[in-house]
């Protein structure tokens, strides 16, 4: 089986993607085969952008991938750009489909970046949210968090999440150029409390290792 890596984030729009395109060409410098899910993406009026996004960076350094449908990549899509209960009407998402897609997805793969959408606690269904979702595919989870002012408590409650679920994980930051404050008025507390800090621009590849000795 791939090891398997669930890139979540603290909220929309923080960097998931930008992040998972930068752990695909990570891992490839490795020398390993990668892979790209994403299980769910909402706001999809005819070809869902993040996961073809992924896809073609994956076939770049994995060809075997193009073997793959885009629907196979992303098997659920909405239009409604909207958390999947609301998008998809409360109804219930077929999990088996995701569990038979990553499948046919890891068997041509050494690593497989799945993708949520949003942040852990978006709804899914009734009986499913994000933050279950690393649990049932077997992945250990990397956290993007921001660098804006508020980013302490959107952070540490994502963490404790992540702490009190017993999931694995590792973290890090995806800082903008117009987060020009956050050495001033976060990074002293996280510096004090946090022994290993990564900064994604800067880490990746640190990142990327430690995700798999964190599977290991």
């Amino acid at each position: 089986m791939a090891k398997r890596i669930f890139v979540t984030a603290t909220n929309t729009d923080i960097g998931k993607t930008y992040t998972t395109r930068l752990l695909i060409d990570a891992y490839s410098r490795m020398g390993l085969r990668v892979g790209v899910f994403k299980p769910i993406e909402t706001g999809v009026s005819d070809i869902p952008q993040d996961g073809k996004a992924l896809w073609e960076a994956a076939c770049l350094h994995n060809p075997a991938l193009r073997s793959l449908s885009l629907e196979e990549i992303v098997p659920i899509r909405f239009p409604l750009p909207a958390a999947p209960y609301v998008a998809g009407g409360a109804h219930p998402i077929p999990m088996e489909r995701l569990d038979a897609a990553l499948e046919k997805i890891e068997s041509l793969c050494d690593v497989v970046l799945i993708e949520g959408a949003g942040g852990l606690f978006v709804p899914i269904d009734r009986e499913t949210m994000m933050i279950d979702l690393p649990r049932r595919f077997g992945a250990v989870t990397f956290l993007v968090t921001h660098c804006r002012l508020g980013c302490i408590n959107d952070t540490l409650l994502n963490l404790k999440a992540l702490e009190d679920t017993r999931l694995s994980y590792v973290w890090g930051f995806n800082c903008r150029d117009e987060d020009r404050s956050f050495e001033q008025t976060s990074l002293p507390y996280f510096a004090d409390h946090f022994e290993n800090l990564y900064v994604i621009d800067r880490d990746i590849d640190a990142i990327a290792r430690t995700l798999l000795d964190t599977i290991a």
